[in-house]
């Protein structure tokens, strides 16, 4: 998959992972669907980004005698959901265009 598209992706993605409730890295990298990849070394500059986008916040908490970071998705974050879900009439448009020209 393309690395644009595919960021896209895992953003929207990674949001929808800490939605319901909060989460951290290890299980983000597990509910993501595997088909993008998503590795620890991906996700952790992302959450920060997302961080630094009001999109989420975070909170340290020890478990099993360490520290563990989890996450929780902001309004924002929930605003940039729907901004993604927005644009996927536009997505299907340019894949059945694509899909044109295979026939």
């Amino acid at each position: 998959m393309e690395a644009q598209l595919k960021r896209g992706f895992l953003e929207a993605c990674v949001l929808a992972a800490v939605s319901g409730e909060e989460s951290y890295g290890y299980r983000i990298v597990k509910d993501v669907p595997a088909s993008l990849g998503l590795t620890e070394s991906t996700l952790y500059p992302l959450l920060k980004r997302l961080e630094r986008a009001g999109c989420i916040t975070a909170r340290s908490a020890e478990h099993n005698g360490r520290l563990r970071r989890y996450y929780r998705i902001t309004d924002a974050g929930r605003a940039r959901i729907g901004e993604f879900l927005a644009e996927w009439p536009a997505v299907q448009e340019i894949y059945r265009y694509v899909e044109g020209a295979q026939s």
